[in-house]
């Protein structure tokens, strides 16, 4: 089939924070400046890196935006005062609590306390709920993504077979639901699905989030298919490098001392596939402008009267 197509999530993602400055500016118009709430949990080096891509995209839009940082040894009960505080403070019109938190915290305590008007995660139960009665108030920011990324690349999802890799309440259950409400019929995998290879060759599009760099590999892809690559991999291996993501990638390590690949092999499955998301620069920005728009969207429902 030759090279897929490269479906550029940044250049989204830029038009999408693009939109926003109209509606960051109405906003404004009427004195109101929408408020992000960020809680950090310990000093995990990834979610230190999310949360400044987050922060550093609400300075961008002209968001106020505050993080309160908690050591890794914080209680279940520090971390809900944390979310308390957020949850009353009539500036702060959207709260993310950055996963993972530490084992000793119990996550689903705390994100069922974040209030849902202000959950611009999508991961409060009853946002969930809303979601699968296809009625939606927030939805998880990286499956909302992938679908402005399609409808914008222009691939119609309606009567397609879809295949979602994965099973997260962050990325696999709220994307199977997304593709299933836009009319694709769709089949959600895991790892204990038997011969995935057989099922996701099935897939006019194929969505890999099951956090294993590399395993969606030529074999598992459907000649033409759509493939989105959700998985974020941090190798630090210069020969694993190469093998995941090719020569230009492993002399990265030896740059950077580490590199990010995704759940799909690219340099078998670019020869497959019809379309195909890069990591980086692929689902990664997308994530971030639709927290962005999520926040813009709870202020406006906040801050109506």
């Amino acid at each position: 089939m030759g090279s897929a197509r490269v479906l550029d999530g940044a250049a989204t993602a830029r038009a999408i924070k693009e939109e926003l400055k109209a509606d960051v500016a109405s906003l404004a118009s009427r004195r109101v400046r929408p408020g992000l709430g960020v809680l950090l949990v310990g000093d995990d080096p990834a979610s230190a890196v999310y949360v400044r891509s987050k922060t550093r995209a609400c300075e961008e839009l002209g968001l106020h935006h505050e993080t309160a940082a908690l050591p890794a040894s914080a209680s279940t009960l520090e971390v809900m005062a944390r979310v308390d505080d957020y949850n009353r403070r009539p500036e702060i019109d959207g709260i993310l609590v950055q996963l993972p938190l530490p084992p000793q915290v119990d996550t689903e305590r705390v994100l069922r306390l974040v209030s849902p008007a202000k959950d611009v995660d999508g991961f409060h139960p009853e946002n969930v709920g809303l979601l699968v009665q296809k009625r939606p108030r927030f939805v998880a920011c990286t499956p909302a993504g992938i679908m402005e990324l399609l409808r914008r690349e222009g691939i119609s999802v309606a009567g397609q077979r879809a295949v979602v890799v994965g099973r997260s309440d962050i990325v696999g259950k709220p994307m199977a639901l997304l593709l299933l409400h836009a009319d694709a019929t769709v089949t959600v995998c895991h790892s204990k699905t038997r011969d995935l290879a057989s099922v996701t060759r099935e897939a006019d599009l194929l969505v890999a989030a099951i956090g294993r760099a590399g395993l969606v590999r030529a074999e598992h892809v459907k000649p033409g298919a759509v493939v989105v690559d959700v998985g974020m991999n941090r190798i630090e291996d210069a020969a694993q490098a190469r093998e995941l993501a090719g020569e230009e990638r492993a002399e990265q390590v030896a740059r950077k001392g580490y590199v990010l690949v995704g759940d799909v092999h690219a340099p078998s499955v670019r020869e497959v596939a019809g379309a195909l998301t890069p990591v980086p620069g692929g689902v990664g920005p997308l994530t971030i402008a639709l927290l962005m728009k999520n926040t813009v969207k709870a202020a406006e429902r906040l801050r109506a009267s």
